[in-house]
């Protein structure tokens, strides 16, 4: 099995290391971060310019027709160099609900608009009560008098990622059958200025923005509708499958700076007059660190090809690799801490703002342990 990456991949790779290496170092980001807005507008320009936005579209759709391993590649990168850019919001979760059940009008004035940096998007599907169950959605969408031409959404949605940021909201939402039913979703696409529509942004602990959003009564026309009515389920769970990739790709590339910068810390940093670096016991330590980066990063690998060929193994790779990046994750995230010393949850040292993102990504589209219940569940192959 080849598990290399081709010539265009590699040269997207280099894209990415280029930029971060040049223009996107560490007090470059926090400047971002601590933006009104929480990431900044002329980096995302580039993203987009450098043609990053749109890499897994299809040629169709006007990207370069790339696939989860692409996706890989540049997630890895962004999580190098710990970026805050809405990418995941934008490309991967609102993008990838677009690309897949958007119309032709849509597309071209939501899809096409998003991947070129003019119109931030975002999807809304998490509920307060929902957990990790990505089919337990309350929010309700009641179809008018016109015969299903309007639409009232009602309900609220929980850490929305861009939230605050977004300008198109794709909300999640019920339009029949019980509440944890994979048939009767709808997905619908809301301005965020629309009457009934409450946003309260708030920043997230690793740094990004989030969104806790209310929806009292917001109509929606036919032309909001995006896809078939009651059939969102798939496409929703596709997006999200996609995101857990990303994240999972991203935390790789954190673990990996976080496996390098630990130990360049341990060969400088002096005790009994040798490097820690000299110690047996911290270096089996940081073996187990490097260790850990590189089986999931194989594992990383394995799924994106099972994500590219489709079916049950697909499922089974995304809670494989979920699993994995969390209990690794949580491993080298504390190992580096530790290793560091106080200093190493201080606010001026990058490694505890690559700590944090990491532990946040842990969290997000279900823990290691709610991933290891559905591996372990009968009906999964």
């Amino acid at each position: 099995m080849d598990l290399s990456l081709n010539d265009v991949q590699m040269m997207l790779a280099d894209s990415v290391d280029k930029f971060i290496g040049n223009d996107y170092d560490f007090e470059t980001r926090q400047k971002y971060a601590d933006s009104k807005q929480g990431y900044s507008d002329a980096a995302w320009q580039t993203f987009a310019e450098l043609g990053w936005t749109s890499v897994t579209l299809s040629e169709d759709d006007g990207g370069f027709g790339g696939g989860p391993v692409d996706l890989t590649v540049v997630m890895e990168r962004f999580g190098r160099g710990l970026v805050v850019e809405p990418f995941l919001a934008n490309v991967v979760l609102a993008g990838g609900v677009l690309k897949r059940d958007a119309n032709a009008t849509q597309k071209s004035a939501w899809l096409l608009a998003a991947i070129s940096g003019e119109l931030q998007t975002t999807l809304a599907f998490t509920e307060p009560s929902s957990g990790y169950q990505i089919s337990d959605i309350t929010t309700t969408a009641v179809s008018g008098e016109d015969d299903d031409q309007s639409w009232q959404l009602s309900g609220s949605k929980a850490h929305v990622i861009n939230g605050g940021s977004a300008e198109l909201i794709i909300v999640a939402a019920r339009t029949s059958g019980e509440r944890r039913d994979k048939h009767g979703i709808t997905l619908f696409g809301i301005p965020a200025t629309a009457p009934g529509m409450t946003i309260r942004s708030y920043p997230t602990v690793d740094g990004l923005r989030a969104a806790e959003i209310s929806l009292d009564n917001v109509m929606a026309n036919h032309s909001q509708v995006i896809g078939k009515i009651d059939s969102g389920y798939e496409t929703l769970n596709s997006a999200v499958a996609d995101a857990t990739l990303a994240v999972c790709a991203e935390a790789i590339g954190i673990m990996t700076v976080l496996t390098e910068k630990t130990i360049e810390f341990s060969k400088g940093r002096v005790q009994f007059g040798v490097p820690i670096s000299s110690f047996q016991a911290l270096q089996h330590r940081m073996v187990e660190m490097y260790t850990a980066c590189e089986q999931s990063r194989s594992l990383l690998m394995w799924a994106a090809m099972m994500m590219h060929k489709g079916g049950p193994a697909a499922e089974q790779a995304i809670h494989s690799i979920k699993y994995q990046v969390g209990i690794a994750g949580k491993r080298v995230g504390e190992e580096a801490i530790q290793i560091h010393g106080g200093m190493g949850v201080t606010w001026e040292l990058d490694v505890s703002h690559y700590f944090k993102r990491l532990t946040a990504i842990g969290l997000m589209f279900g823990s290691a342990d709610w991933h290891l219940d559905q591996l372990a569940a009968p009906d999964v192959a």
